[in-house]
Order: structure tokens, then sequence, then C-alpha cells
């Protein structure tokens, strides 16, 4: 199968790095030989209708900064959406990073990818965001695939699990925790008795948190995966402008005390009912199984007829989203050879 990357970053690079090692296991396992056509950074492109060859490309990507600096297969000044038009491929892997903006350029890259009938694995929570509803409504009607399993949970498969073991009962509600940032913050705080502002310091201090962790800690990040989970799971055709987020920043150390007195802990809990999408803390009983520490992410889902389920793991991470994508792009294989 044939792929353009878009996007080169720590997702890109973690993927092709898995790509390359489990070369023989993929073709063994899946008869799958992943032929990357075109790999597209900020600066430039590297394409090759052969094939590139991927230790190459990440050689030149971590030396000179770009892969657009390979003097065989390198290009520069070189626009992404005619890339994604011209070069012959399959699928498009649009890897850039999250714009909740205005969802670009994320959202042209996957809309150009599906006008030219090509399926789309992604990890960019901002166009789906944004426009979530529309961009289905397009794979549809180009009959092609659009992926995203990496937006939510990073490597814990929370968006597969709901779609494919819950056919025939339905998910009524749902709540989690949705952002490993948070989470940190949130038991570092509860465990030593700090301040927000000092629990914040470790997080970036570790890089479980950005320089600017506003996207974070303001519960966006959460609204973003909540409105995916919406669409994709409960069937509610919803934006951004349908959530109610708050973040963390007003809560204090006496709010986890209270809790803690409580048996319960103080969470960033993103839900969704019949009524309201919502980000906001919340007391979380200490034996509920949401009731999870650390950089881990967890979501109960209330069903009609098996009453509540909760799926835990990691949340995002380079190596543990590059896992979800490899996911996607297995599922379109199959779809390729049915």
């Amino acid at each position: 199968m044939r792929m353009i990357i878009v996007g080169f970053g720590t997702v890109g690079q973690n993927l092709v790095r898995i790509l390359h090692s489990q070369e023989r296991q993929l073709l063994k396992e899946f008869g799958f030989y992943p032929r990357i056509v075109a790999v597209v950074d900020s600066r430039g492109a590297a394409i090759d209708k052969k094939g590139l060859d991927l230790k190459r490309a990440l050689t030149v990507k971590q030396t000179k900064g770009s892969v657009a600096q390979d003097p065989e297969s390198g290009r520069t000044g070189v626009d992404p959406k005619a890339i994604i038009e011209n070069v012959e491929a399959e699928a498009v892997l649009e890897l850039t990073p999250t714009n909740i903006a205005d969802g670009e350029p994320g959202l042209s890259h996957i809309k150009t990818a599906l006008r030219n009938q090509k399926h789309v694995i992604t990890s960019n929570k901002g166009p789906l965001a944004i426009a979530m509803p529309s961009l289905m409504e397009m794979a549809s009607y180009n009959k092609v695939l659009l992926k995203f399993s990496g937006t939510v949970g990073g490597g814990t498969p929370i968006l597969d699990f709901a779609n494919r073991c819950f056919n025939g009962n339905k998910v009524k509600s749902l709540r989690g925790i949705l952002n490993g940032t948070t989470n940190y913050i949130l038991t570092r705080m509860a465990e030593s008795s700090i301040s927000f502002d000092t629990a914040l310091n470790e997080a970036q201090a570790s890089g479980y948190a950005e320089v600017n962790p506003s996207y974070d800690i303001d519960g966006i990040d959460t609204a973003c995966k909540l409105v995916i989970l919406a669409n994709c799971v409960m069937g509610k055709e919803s934006s951004m402008r349908d959530v109610k987020a708050e973040g963390i920043r007003k809560v204090t150390p006496e709010d986890l005390e209270e809790a803690r007195r409580e048996n319960s802990e103080v969470k960033l809990i993103g839900s969704i009912d019949d009524n309201e999408i919502r980000v906001q803390p919340r007391r979380v009983p200490r034996r509920h199984p949401l009731c999870v520490g650390g950089t881990l992410n967890a979501v109960s889902f209330k069903t009609e007829l098996m009453g509540e389920i909760t799926i835990v793991g990691k949340g995002a991470g380079g190596v543990e989203t590059a896992s979800a994508v490899l996911r996607d792009v297995i599922d379109v294989r199959r779809t390729l050879v049915r």
C-alpha cells in the first residue's frame, strides 16, 4: 500500500521507525508491505514513487532538519496539497500538530485527500473537533475511509473498543479522564499537597506539559476528544461550540484535601450525556475504576445492556500514538484486499 505522510514530527518519525523495524512482521502477519512514497515536513518534502528509504529519511530529518535536504528525493518550496493531489497513493497520513482555532493546515490536507479519493488516517484532533460531521460525510461520498484512532487515548484503543465491542448495545453516556497532563498535575497535588503552579512546573520539567500548557490545563484538549467521541461513538453531530469547558487552574490543595476526607480524588472529567457535553474538575470515588493516577487515561461507558464498562491505558505519547496510526493503517489495508 502506497502512503503519503504529511507531518514528520514526533508521531510521524516514531511511525516510520515502527514500519522500518517491523517490516518483516507486517509482511508475514498481514501480507502488508507499506510503501511511503512521500514525506512532507514544515520545510519541504521527499518524494520517491518507488518508495522512500525509511532509515535514510529519518537520518536526513535528524541531521539536516528536513527531509527536503535529501540530495536525491528532497524537494523545497512544495505545496503539501499539490503532493496529496498528484503523487499516486492509496492513503494519506495527516500527522501535523493540532490547531483548534481553524483546524489548519490539517483540515485542508484531509479535505484534499478525500476529494482525491485517498483514504485518510490522522492523529490531528483539530480538523475533527471543528468539522467532523462534514469530513465523515465527505469520506462517505468519495467512498474512502477516514480513520482517527490516535486522536483519543493515544495508543489505548478507546474508539476501537467502543465501536467494535458495543454492537447492538447502545452507549447511553460516558465520562472519562482524557488528558494525561492534567491527571499528572492533579495526582502530584494530591500526593504531595503542593500548589497547582508547583505541580505544573514539575510537569513541564518532566516533559508532560508544554511551555504553554493552556491547551491541556484549560480543558481544550479534553473538549476536542469529547467532540470526537460524541460523533463517533454516540452519534451526536457535535463541534467545539457544543462543549462547556472548565480547566484545572482554580483547583487548590484545599479542594483535594476536602475530597480526600470523602475518600475521593479530584480529576478533570469529560462527560457526554443526553443533555450536554462538558469538561470540569469533579470528585471521583477512590474505588471507582476511573480513579487512575499519573498520566493514565480512563473512560467509563454507561451502556444499555451491560451497565458501566471502563477502559484504562496510557494516553498520548509519540510511540503510543504512532501505534494507533499503524492500527488504522492495517485496517485500511484489510479493506483494500477484501
